[in-house]
């Protein structure tokens, strides 16, 4: 393997810098820690540490959002109609920062009001992404990842000049598709590429050098704890996936970074990797120091129907019987909502929030599922949605892209609500590659494939992540890809992939306001403010993977996907 190499573009500017006093208009670790204090800025992927995705923001609220309009529009990328979007542009003093399907990084001036202009784009000169879904601010740079090889680039906010640019990748097929997460010092980032065979991890940079700190892999090497679960006797693990493709959160007071990790694979066949699979579909606590664990859980351990947990941890505070608590609240792939406590990952309890069939349950103390058997190298569950030698077709709900998944939920503290965007179906499953490949209709993936059961829609569901009851639910006519943003306006804003945007009443999810701009979402929504106006932006342009959502679809057969940066204002 590739030893990682390090580069600064200028060391002269990087030694500068390094000696210089900071500037007033740096990103420092104080901002970060009170994004409350400027809450017309969104400075991190999830605007906050703790991963809500809701804005205190209130000019635009449930009386005026009617009055919503169409401010601006910027343009993004090429036009050979295979470019997407899944950012999420960051806000600071009037200017966005996001980051395209190639890598292009773009700062957009939207001091106007009426027109965003592009500052200037840095161009990491590579190919097309899998994804890219945004970058970070600290000091005075935009850090963002890039690929071929998987690298990641601290770019000067001010010029739009590369400072240091540092190679992470220890293997062929790792990429980062993750926007990275700044803590203090450091930068925290996550591999992907474990669908393709990578096996993956999460690593630590010095945010003044890009210089590699630690590195800690999600499948455990033979003899590291969690080895022993990985019991084939080919090596599995060399190969075993648990991608980290979407941004973690950090608690300050504990000092932990709690990551989703992906799938195991070959993905659709656990007889090739008998046993849990650890670190596999699982939250996995670290301390960013050190790269130490503090804990993990497993969610579904031997997943056959790739229903990883990359999907957001979020922090709440609450207060259970009587006693205030620290939680995290996770609306999983799987189709359930847990929420344990923050510090040791101790289960408080889970809940389907949409239909079920792989397992009969959740066990509320231990957080696995009823059916699960320590015993068995191969799960089973509730015998109805697992693929056999004898059957090896079945019929899984939530579908195999699971409910929610790297689209992101969103929590109001104003409500105490988790908001949760899901896609609804189920699809049939298969771990008969030889199937897949003679019948028609089949997807192949690793170990097996799918086929398509119906019309995908989504669901937007709130729910209560202490009680985990379900307070309301509407349907909607087509997938969200795109996650959900709360705001102290009463809304919550969501889009979909027929180019619909929309915001909701925070209670009642009523919906108050809708547009559609004719190419479909892939990217969240969030909001921001300039000169005392509120804005809300989004960036179309979904993924050909998004779009397989839109199979059963016919009046979008022929939808073309634009990636224009949207902004809606009053």
């Amino acid at each position: 393997m590739p030893k990682p190499t390090h580069f600064i573009r200028t060391a002269l500017l990087a030694a500068t810098m390094l000696a210089s006093p900071a500037l007033a208009a740096d990103v420092t670790p104080e901002r970060l820690l009170n994004p409350d204090r400027e809450p017309q800025n969104w400075l991190m992927n999830h605007r906050t540490y703790d991963g809500q995705r809701f804005s205190p923001l209130a000019r635009i609220n449930r009386d005026n959002v009617k009055n919503l309009k169409f401010a601006y529009a910027v343009p993004l990328a090429g036009a050979t109609g295979r470019e997407f979007i899944e950012a999420t542009p960051l806000a600071e003093d009037g200017f966005l920062y996001i980051t395209d399907s190639w890598g292009v990084l773009y700062k957009i001036d939207a001091t106007a009001g009426d027109v965003g202009r592009i500052v200037w784009r840095m161009d990491p000169k590579q190919d097309r992404q899998v994804a890219n879904r945004g970058a970070a601010l600290w000091g005075s740079f935009v850090i963002s990842p890039a690929s071929g090889p998987a690298r990641i680039i601290a770019t000067d906010k001010s010029t739009g000049k590369v400072v240091w640019e540092t190679n992470v990748s220890d293997a062929e097929r790792i990429t980062i598709t993750g926007a990275p997460l700044a803590i203090r010092d450091k930068i925290i980032i996550g591999a992907s590429g474990g669908d393709a065979g990578a096996r993956d991890w999460v690593a630590a940079l010095d945010a003044a050098t890009g210089t590699l700190l630690w590195r800690k892999y999600t499948i455990p090497a033979p003899g590291e704890p969690g080895s022993e679960t990985w019991k084939d006797k080919n090596n599995a693990w060399r190969t075993g996936g648990g991608a980290v493709w979407v941004t973690g959160t950090y608690d300050p007071d504990t000092n932990q970074t709690l990551w989703g990790v992906g799938n195991p694979v070959p993905m659709m066949d656990a007889r090739l990797r008998p046993g849990d699979n650890l670190f596999t579909n699982s939250v996995v606590s670290w301390d960013p120091d050190t790269g130490k664990m503090n804990w993990y859980f497993q969610y579904t351990p031997g997943d056959m129907w790739d229903y990883d947990e990359v999907g957001t941890h979020i922090l709440i505070d609450r207060v259970v019987d009587g006693q205030p608590r620290k939680l995290v609240t996770h609306s999983a792939r799987n189709g359930f909502v847990y929420t344990m406590e923050r510090i040791n990952g101790a289960m408080v309890g889970a809940r389907p929030y949409m239909e079920v069939n792989w397992t009969k349950g959740i066990d509320q103390k231990t957080g696995k599922p009823l059916d699960y058997d320590p015993n068995k190298d191969v799960q089973t569950y509730s015998g109805i949605a697992d693929p056999t030698s004898e059957q090896p077709v079945k019929k899984v709900c939530p579908n195999r892209t699971g409910g929610n998944n790297y689209f992101p939920s969103s929590y109001s503290p104003k409500t105490q609500l988790l908001y949760i965007p899901a896609t609804t179906a189920c699809e049939f499953v298969t771990n008969d590659t030889a199937l897949v490949k003679r019948e028609p209709g089949w997807f192949g993936r690793t170990g097996g494939g799918y086929k398509v059961d119906g019309r995908y829609e989504s669901n937007l569901t709130a729910v209560d992540p202490v009680t985990l009851e379900i307070k309301k639910n509407v349907h909607l006519p087509y997938p969200n890809y795109s996650g959900a943003l709360a705001t102290a306006g009463g809304l919550v804003f969501l889009a979909l992939m027929d180019g619909t945007v929309a915001a909701f009443d925070d209670t009642t999810l009523d919906q108050l306001w809708k547009i559609n701009v004719g190419a479909g979402f892939g990217a969240p929504p969030m909001t921001f403010e300039v000169n005392g106006k509120q804005y809300v932006a989004i960036a179309s342009g979904p993924s050909a993977t998004s779009r397989t959502k839109l199979l059963l679809t016919p009046e979008l057969n022929d939808q073309r996907s634009a990636t224009v940066l949207y902004v809606f204002g009053l």
